[in-house]
């Protein structure tokens, strides 16, 4: 049997050792706890929503055109972007970076921000067509320089929501789990 002046110091270095691998990962946006709050990738070119949804009012369904009609509401194509900077700030090192994967034709490789486990399938046309609006789900974006996760997404947060007499929405388990 272990003695007590074995065990309280292997256990001791175990829980130091674990919180500072926690602090590490938390500083340097390595991990991210509960339901993905605050989730904020590094994106390989900045793109400022606060700018394009909130100074200009660019409508989502510009860039996320698909969102109305399908399941996903797409990641824009670089044939979006360029539709305004073949000749919008096109002396911008930022626009100059997306010109040259336009003109290679390789598309940016963009973050998923808004992450939902596999087994829940979230229909995005459903949800726009009974006219809520994005930031209902996804916070006041026209606000973010950044986009990060604002709400948890979590099952209870969407049944919550599906519980409101005004949404009459479906709870029951196929709705999101097929």
């Amino acid at each position: 049997m272990l003695s007590r002046k074995i065990i309280v110091p292997v256990a001791l270095v175990v829980i130091l050792l674990s919180l500072s691998v926690w602090i590490f990962l938390v500083t340097n946006n390595k991990v991210v706890f509960g339901y993905n709050i605050n989730y904020q990738p590094t994106q390989p070119i900045a793109y400022s929503h606060k700018l394009h949804a909130g100074k200009y009012k660019i409508d989502c369904r510009y860039c996320h055109s698909n969102v109305d009609k399908s399941r996903h509401a797409t990641i824009p194509s670089l044939n979006i972007c360029m539709n305004c900077h073949l000749s919008v700030k096109t002396g911008s090192p930022l626009i100059q970076k997306l010109s040259q994967q336009y003109i290679n034709n390789k598309p940016v490789e963009w973050q998923k921000v808004h992450l939902l486990p596999d087994y829940v399938k979230f229909d995005h046309s459903k949800h726009v067509n009974a006219g809520k609006k994005c930031q209902d789900c996804h916070g006041q974006i026209e606000n973010m320089e950044e986009v990060f996760q604002k709400e948890s997404l979590s099952m209870g947060w969407c049944v919550d929501c599906h519980r409101k007499k005004e949404n009459n929405a479906p709870t029951s388990c196929v709705t999101c789990h097929y």
